[in-house]
């Protein structure tokens, strides 16, 4: 660190308050920093990119596999049909598409939810670099699960295989929060949002391109299957020559048990909200920095509850109100990731550390107007201003989150604190979708939007409860 440090793990909590915005600290070229962090945005970019290749084609691949009378695909279909029954979805292909796709993306986030905190805890006794690699391993192992598929239940594995595997995602925040400048990891959190907006621009795109071009007789998904084992066996390579170890063996947890007894904790969601894990051993909080990261930690889950709801309703909104075809609205969630991507490389990167609390809450009052007019838009450019309010305020508030819960804990557990982080926002993800929708069919888009514009005053007053921090790396 900068300047001297106390002797207990305190002192990483540093950059919540407000009315400062300090700038000091080593350049990125002296500690090494600026490399770390190009080598996590690129590593986590090709990861994205094979990711998201699958998403544009999720339809169709439901649809094939209702026309195969998949007898493991028909017995869930009735379970969909059950649902959409209760909240009152109409009987159109396509929402019955995008229901199943839900399903689909929250059995993936739970599945993120129990994995992303042991990852975290195995990565803070064996170090980051060889727990990355074993995530990309699971990953190629999931791609190439998905090119063999011919079955439901085969491809439904892939992605099971694929969420216990995308642990890589938190331990790529992990090593940002090892960075020793405050100023870096703000930096590289946000160099993780663009990583993220460039990969679900560019991903759907390439994935949707290769399903045109399928040849006579090829299965329509298999080119990017096979791109997307090509992306992750790349990433492989690519971390195992050019990542270097951002945590030093003396700084590691003593031993494997202890790490993973401070995962398993988070496998109560009580005890992850109360960040149960990170109060174990002799280096524990205080009480304050504690209560900062609950609060942290409550916003976050909170945030990306009412975010997922709204990205998940987003598609029966523009097809039942504006008749988007799927073109349309692949142009839609264009605009919205170029947007994110264009904010956060020139803006939210720039966001000096002390002065994200202070960001956060201006992006959070954007999104109330945001979502109402979205909501209540009658015509196209309602809705396009809107979306770009929300596009703005999406770009700032996850990287400038994680950056401020970065420097919390000491270093043996950072992986531990970030996946706490990453596995809340996967609850969330699993939780938010399933009860916007039914809000949405059972009371309207506009109350849907409305209620949830209202409830963002939450996070907004929870982060007023975040005592200002005076100590400095």
């Amino acid at each position: 660190m900068g300047s001297p440090r106390s002797a207990t793990p305190d002192n990483m909590a540093i950059r919540t308050g407000e009315s400062s915005c300090p700038t000091k600290g080593k350049s990125e070229a002296e500690d090494g920093s600026g490399w770390v962090i190009t080598i996590v945005f690129l590593a986590l970019l090709i990861d994205l990119l094979g990711f998201t290749l699958i998403l544009p084609l999720l339809p169709s691949i439901l649809e094939y596999y209702s026309k195969n009378d998949d007898g493991f695909y028909l017995s869930l279909q009735h379970g969909v049909d059950w649902f959409a029954a209760v909240i009152g979805v109409p009987l159109e292909r396509k929402y019955n598409t995008v229901l199943f796709g839900g399903l689909i993306g929250s059995i993936f986030s739970i599945l993120q939810f129990f994995f992303s905190p042991l990852t975290g805890a195995a990565s803070d006794c064996l170090g980051r670099r060889p727990i990355m690699l074993l995530t990309v391993v699971g990953l190629i192992a999931s791609y190439a699960l998905w090119a063999i598929s011919r079955s439901f239940g085969i491809f439904l594995l892939s992605r099971v295989l694929g969420g216990i595997s995308k642990g890589n995602v938190s331990l790529s925040t992990a090593i940002i929060a090892d960075l020793h400048s405050p100023k870096a990891r703000s930096k590289g959190m946000a160099m993780i949002g663009v990583a993220f907006s460039l990969g679900f621009t560019v991903g759907p795109m390439i994935g949707a391109y290769l399903a045109m071009e399928t040849g006579k007789g090829e299965v329509f998904y298999l080119r990017s299957a096979l791109l997307a084992l090509m992306f992750a066996v790349a990433d492989l390579i690519f971390i195992f020559f050019l990542l270097p170890e951002t945590l030093p063996k003396e700084k590691r947890v003593s031993s494997m048990m202890c790490g993973f007894q401070a995962g398993i904790d988070l496998l109560s969601p009580l005890a992850l909200f109360q960040f149960s894990a990170v109060t174990r051993g002799k280096d524990s909080p205080s009480r304050e920095n504690l209560q900062n990261l609950k609060v942290l930690g409550l916003v976050y889950f909170l945030y990306l509850f009412l975010f997922s709801g709204l990205e998940y309703t987003l598609s029966f909104l523009t097809h039942q109100r504006f008749q988007f075809s799927s073109m349309q609205q692949g142009k839609m969630f264009f605009f919205i990731g170029m947007t994110m991507a264009v904010i956060q490389g020139g803006y939210t990167r720039r966001i000096r550390p002390g002065c994200e609390i202070k960001a956060v809450k201006r992006a959070i009052m954007l999104l109330i107007p945001a979502f109402l007019l979205i909501g209540w838009a009658g015509n196209v450019t309602v809705l396009s201003t809107g979306l770009l309010l929300y596009s703005f305020a999406a770009a700032i508030v996850v990287p400038c989150l994680s950056a401020v819960v970065s420097g919390y804990g000491s270093a043996s557990q950072k992986g531990t604190v970030m996946g706490i982080l990453r596995s809340l926002g996967a609850l969330a993800r699993a939780l938010g979708p399933i009860l916007s929708a039914a809000v949405y069919w059972l009371a309207g888009a506009e109350v849907c939007f409305t209620v949830c514009a209202v409830l963002f005053l939450l996070p907004l007053i929870l982060l007023g409860y975040i005592k200002q921090q005076t100590k400095e790396e």
